[in-house]
């Protein structure tokens, strides 16, 4: 894929201020052993399901830097773009920053979470699955992702660019995207349609 146009992005940026940013940088010491808060080169475009029925949720959710409920670390979790069931796509996080979406892929991904309770919504509406697919072809081509690299959250352990040096989190992962729901998202993916 050599060109994608980028699709119309709403932005409604969440606070990523310097003392989220210096969290950030800390995450990624601890678990990637990187001293950088900066999303460089990312190889892995991750897709996700918000598991609530609105943008304004999902916004209310990443927007306060507080620890998260099931790792209970900081920064608080933030995916990069959100995809609303009108099909609106929303960037919440500059491409600049790493965003905590997926552990052990958070330094070298993307995270595009879709609003909503399951792959199926997604894949039987139109306009989200129109969005998403831009979105996602845009975000292809601007960094050469392969489609092989564009995963469910499911998937991310099976990721070569997986890498957690936090002993307890090396197999943690969710179960939202899992493959069969990703080979139908990547064959959409790749009729470039």
């Amino acid at each position: 894929m050599l060109f994608a146009a980028q699709p119309p992005i709403v932005h409604d940026p969440i606070p990523f201020g310097a003392r989220r940013i210096a969290e950030t940088r800390a995450y990624a010491v601890r678990h990637y052993g990187l001293h950088r808060a900066r999303l460089v080169a990312p190889k892995v475009i991750v897709e996700h399901m918000t598991e609530n029925a609105s943008f304004s949720a999902t916004f209310n959710t990443f927007a306060p830097d507080v620890a998260d409920a099931e790792l209970h670390e900081l920064p608080g979790t933030c995916a990069h773009f959100v995809i609303d069931p009108a099909g609106r796509i929303h960037q919440l996080v500059s491409l600049k920053w790493i965003c905590r979406h997926t552990v052990g892929l958070n330094w070298t991904a993307i995270g595009i979470e879709h609003v909503g309770f399951g792959e199926a919504g997604v894949l039987g509406n139109a306009r989200m699955l129109r969005a998403s697919l831009r979105l996602t072809r845009w975000l292809q081509a601007k960094y050469g992702i392969a489609d092989r690299d564009v995963i469910g959250h499911a998937e991310s352990l099976s990721s070569p660019y997986h890498r957690e040096r936090v002993a307890r989190l090396k197999t943690q992962t969710h179960g939202d995207w899992p493959r069969r729901f990703m080979v139908k998202y990547r064959r959409e993916l790749g009729t470039g349609e």
